[in-house]
């Protein structure tokens, strides 16, 4: 047994590789156990890949700590025998509880398991965050590396590439990526699925491109040493064998055949190979039992760094509030931007992304001022989610922001993965539900909120004008989460109180959750939010006897002001600009029906695609304009 472990650049003794071939097989004989006796899994791409990983944590990562995301996540299997071998996890409990009811060891890895990094499964997903990572870590100035793990036909998403023209414009030369490169997909060959020439793929985008056969270590091991040495990302593509290491597996491997891409093993063929081939000696134990002496890095516990969602970050500095005076025509779109370019004087952490949209959305007047922490990935919605992912992770709040209709479909996945970990990331979308007018029927937003009504750890807020778009943006700057906050493109004037004044003032303070009353009266309730504050408020003081609530927070509506006004008026109108069935009608209407009230309810809401035209114009057509709500209050 070797006393001392190598430094990259130097090369592997034989000691060295007596060492990775036991680990290895060691990690093997774990990853067979556990889908044997979970009876469900993913057992060849564990094997083809555990070499790589074997390497990677036992001479780098267990003295670094540097971070890895395994972006084929269904390979848990050989994550969890290695977090095992290092001694960050109990061996036996992963075995036994593995995918098993109430095991934080799932099917697919996640944070919940001290050592990784990141949760991943949707396949291209990690990618995009492990640059966030590395990204980070050039910002920061720091020499870390950052190592990702993707499979051979995960690299079909359109978001990989996406990724690897992100890496190579940034010189993430501190990025590693290893594509498994077994030829085989989940239902054939690599050649019958999908096949692709992953080396000219990866060498168009400027890439440095390490080919190396992927159970070699020594030649894994120069592959490393090599990465990093020029201004530009390095893939290794290891050509492997599903199943690799497992007699009953590998020739299958070796005719690219899927037969143990996520078919467990019977437990009888697990029980003869655990007894033959991948018995462990005495010997070999003594051996991962003196090496796990040598570890140096240990991961703190999940539990150290979670941050309940909604919690106050007492180190941002959220500034102070901007109030634009009564009479000012202004969009929340400028707001926002003016709002992001104060936080980020005042908070180095502060950054933005943009899809090519930084004019449209506004963060454009950060990013003159701020240009390294205006990051700007092009037409890539869904690598941009997963980045500022990784960034939220690394110390940063980002903002990152595209049209509603981009980021709520085109990223809704990858903002899903990101709500699963628990990241901390602030979208912002413009051009929002009809306000974007002539754009037409693709660009108008009118479903965006229900993208993220049935995600646990995603906020989605909606502010009324300028002024509290400047206030929502602040809060959300300072408090942990991830937060959805839509808005439309149009201008139109701050909202007043019945003495001319703003009502979002220097006084007012933003409350998650809490209802702004604008205007009181007995007839009936209107319930808005967002832009169609503005056109209730007009109908409200023509009226003169309508009972005003504004709402901001999708999620946490306010109950106790919403019973209170609808008892007193039995009467009840909800005004927004989207559909009714995923928005606001669908949220205010639940509380009514849960509460036993007996009310008169109509909404007013976007009913059916609407086609070019101004913003005034489409509210009208839709049935959500002035004369619109002026009818339903006198009529219902």
């Amino acid at each position: 047994m070797f006393q001392t472990l190598p430094q990259i650049g130097q090369p592997l003794s034989d000691d060295h590789i007596n060492f990775l071939n036991t680990l290895s097989k060691s990690a093997r004989g774990a990853i067979v156990q556990m889908v044997a006796n979970s009876q469900s899994g993913h057992p060849g791409g564990s094997c083809s890949v555990i070499d790589y990983l074997a390497l990677l944590y036992a001479f780098v990562i267990s003295q670094t700590g540097e971070e890895l995301v395994v972006s084929n996540g269904h390979v848990s299997p050989a994550v969890y025998s290695i977090l095992a071998e290092m001694g960050y996890i109990p061996r036996q409990e992963v075995i036994e509880t593995f995918r098993k009811s109430g095991s934080i060891y799932e099917g697919h890895i996640t944070r919940h398991v001290p050592g990784i990094h990141f949760g991943t499964g949707p396949l291209g997903v990690g990618v995009s965050v492990a640059a966030g990572f590395a990204h980070a870590e050039k910002i920061h100035g720091k020499n870390r590396r950052v190592f990702g793990v993707a499979g051979d036909g995960e690299c079909d998403e359109g978001q990989v590439y996406e990724m690897i023209h992100y890496a190579n414009k940034y010189k993430l030369n501190n990025y590693t990526l290893f594509v498994d490169y077994n030829e085989v997909q989940l239902t054939d060959s690599l050649e019958k699925t999908m096949p692709i020439n992953l080396k000219a793929i990866f060498e168009s985008a400027n890439w440095k491109v390490i080919e190396v056969d992927g159970h070699d270590f020594s030649a894994m091991w120069a592959a490393l040493e090599m990465s990093g040495q020029s201004d530009s990302p390095t893939v290794i593509i290891g050509k492997t064998i599903m199943g690799k290491g497992v007699s009953f597996m590998e020739p299958d491997g070796l005719a690219h055949k899927s037969t143990w891409h996520g078919i467990p093993p019977k437990p009888e063929q697990a029980e003869a190979e655990l007894a033959g081939p991948l018995k462990m000696s005495d010997e070999e134990n003594a051996m991962l039992n003196e090496f796990r002496a040598m570890v140096k890095w240990h991961p703190k516990s999940p539990k150290e760094y979670e941050v309940k969602s909604l919690a106050p970050m007492a180190d941002v500095n959220t500034g102070n509030p901007v109030t634009l005076p009564a009479g000012t025509k202004a969009d929340c779109r400028g707001a926002y931007g003016n709002a992001l370019l104060d936080l980020a004087k005042l908070n180095e952490n502060v950054l933005a992304t943009t899809a090519d949209l930084g004019g449209s959305v506004k963060t454009a007047v950060m990013g003159k001022e701020f240009p390294e922490r205006h990051l700007e990935v092009g037409i890539a919605e869904q690598h941009m989610v997963s980045l500022v992912g990784g960034l939220s992770l690394s110390g940063f709040i980002p903002f990152t922001s595209t049209f509603g209709a981009f980021m709520s479909s085109r990223a809704k996945d990858q903002a899903r993965v990101n709500d699963i970990n628990n990241t901390n990331v602030k979208m912002v979308s413009t051009h929002c539900g009809l306000s974007v007018g002539e754009d037409g029927p693709t660009h108008q937003a009118i479903d965006d909120m229900g993208s993220f009504l049935g995600m646990f750890n995603t906020h989605v807020l909606e502010p009324a004008d300028a002024n509290q778009t400047d206030r929502i943006i602040r809060y959300i700057a300072g408090h942990y989460g991830n937060f959805y906050v839509r808005m439309g493109r149009h201008k139109f004037e701050v909202i007043l109180k019945e003495d001319g004044t703003p009502f979002y003032d220097d006084s007012y303070q933003f409350e998650y959750g809490k209802a702004d009353h604008l205007r009181t009266g007995d007839a009936v309730t209107v319930v808005t939010a967002g832009s169609m504050v503005s056109i209730a408020v007009g109908v409200a003081d023509k009226l003169k006897n309508v009972d005003l609530l504004v709402m901001s927070a999708l999620k946490q509506i306010d109950r106790k002001a919403l019973i209170e006004s609808v008892k007193k008026t039995g009467k009840l109108i909800t005004i927004e600009d989207h559909n009714p069935h995923s928005g606001w009608a669908s949220q205010i209407n639940k509380i009514i029906a849960e509460e036993g009230l007996s009310v008169k309810i109509k909404n007013l809401a976007v009913e059916e695609y609407q086609l070019s035209g101004t913003s005034d114009e489409l509210y009208e057509i839709a049935g959500i304009g002035p004369k619109s709500l002026e009818e339903a209050c006198l009529n219902l």
